[in-house]
């Protein structure tokens, strides 16, 4: 960022506005791409960790068959104690990489009093943060860095707030050969019988944390998992239920007096990824393609799956407010903002539109100078926000916002039904 030095002999040392827009463009490119081959680097990573797995483990099982021989004979226990040392010697920080691991999530509840918040970043000693990582550093689950952990928490609370269901997730030592594998390779929620054998994580962490920390439960969650993520399985099972020809009327705002058939067909449904992050947080683009669609449809269907995403309704609601003739009345609820609505295309058989090359050129200069017009834009919001003090930032903070209780869309006040609209309609005429 460049400040307004009132000082008339350096403005001719200023450089040009498009220079300083065409560097802060090539910068944001360099960051993504520097974050995409982080994400790939910690693919391999673990992928060459599950490779030595089967040689550390032998390792480490020869260290148990030391450890019975000190047993069964009495005497060679100073022979078995010489041994166990050097085996162990070689299972250091470094080699503890190595080891199996999964991705996992943990439930933490604390009581807040003592601490300075949650979030270690707070520099102000003891966070509750800071007391989980030397608990799981003690017990060897975790070596490493939060980077390489791949560590992430569902949000912040301030100093003294207390939490029952806070969430992490991280990489944990597992006691499972492949279980990493099989987890990486899949979306789905890891059976019951996948937990048989493994470390008990609960009662290994609960021993060393303080009194006022405890860990509720584990669960093993996909890598691609963030502790802040919406669920985005459910929002992709769910939204392919809108495709194909259905009734939509619980999903627009309905306009009575002009349209009577509520019938779209939804020919495909995406959710996917974009190379876009801000603040850790991954950019999702949803893409949906139909024949026609109705007043605030695609509003009301996304509002919807959002829901489904934050675990506030099962993808099953989309098929209770599609059956029509169960629910002829729409629930009441707020559709999801305008401005990330775009509309892609529009599509017609034999249509070609044609744009000269200098046009073409013309039009990409324009797209290209807004493009770094609004990124010179959100770098100067985003400088406002860092230099915001302390205070200011603390009350920011998504973990102390008390959100209000969520109702159910079945348990809502409902709108009048189209029948009920055209009955009104017909008695005022």
């Amino acid at each position: 960022m460049w400040s307004a030095a009132a000082d008339p002999q350096s403005e001719g040392d200023h450089l040009p506005l498009d220079l300083i827009s065409t560097l802060r463009s090539q910068l944001l490119s360099l960051r993504s791409r520097v974050q995409e081959l982080e994400a790939e680097n910690a693919k391999l990573s673990y992928q060459i960790s599950s490779c030595c797995y089967h040689k550390i483990r032998e390792n480490l099982d020869s260290i148990s068959l030391v450890e019975q021989n000190d047993e069964l004979k009495a005497s060679g226990v100073e022979t078995g104690k010489k041994k166990l040392k050097k085996k162990i010697s070689g299972a250091n920080m470094r080699t503890m990489n190595h080891i199996a691991k999964r991705y996992v999530a943990l439930k933490v509840m604390y009581f807040g009093p003592r601490f300075y918040g949650f979030a270690s970043e707070a520099h102000m000693e003891p966070t509750v943060e800071s007391e989980i990582f030397k608990a799981l550093e003690k017990t060897w689950l975790a070596v490493g860095d939060k980077k390489e952990l791949q560590y992430t928490r569902c949000g912040r609370t301030d100093k003294g707030v207390s939490s029952v269901g806070q969430v992490i997730a991280l990489f944990l030592r597992s006691n499972l050969k492949e279980i990493g594998a099989i987890e990486e390779n899949s979306k789905e929620v890891v059976s019951e019988e996948q937990y048989d054998g493994e470390i008990d994580y609960v009662r290994v962490l609960n021993r060393v944390l303080p009194r006022d920390i405890r860990v509720m439960g584990w669960c093993p969650v996909p890598i691609g998992f963030h502790a802040r993520n919406l669920n985005i399985l459910a929002m992709e099972n769910a939204g392919k239920k809108f495709v194909g020809e259905h009734d939509f009327r619980n999903f627009c705002k309905m306009d009575a007096v002009n349209v009577h058939n509520y019938r779209r067909h939804v020919i495909s449904f995406e959710i996917y990824p974009t190379n876009k992050r801000y603040d850790g947080d991954q950019l999702w683009e949803i893409k949906i393609k139909g024949s026609a669609f109705l007043w605030h449809q695609v509003r009301c269907m996304v509002a919807v799956l959002f829901m489904i995403g934050q675990d506030l309704e099962s993808p099953d609601v989309v098929d209770t407010l599609l059956d029509t003739e169960t629910t002829s009345r729409k629930p009441q609820y707020t559709m999801a903002p305008e401005i990330p609505l775009v509309l892609q295309s529009c599509e017609f058989e034999g249509l070609k539109f044609i744009c000269s090359s200098d046009a073409r050129q013309a039009l990409r200069m324009h797209l290209e100078n807004e493009c770094r017009n609004f990124e010179l834009q959100a770098a100067i919001f985003h400088e406002a926000l860092l230099s915001c003090l302390p205070s200011e930032q603390s009350s920011l903070n998504k973990g102390s916002i008390k959100e209000a209780a969520h109702i159910h869309l079945m348990s809502r006040p409902t709108e009048p039904s189209y029948e009920e609209r055209r009955a009104k309609l017909n008695s005022r005429t």
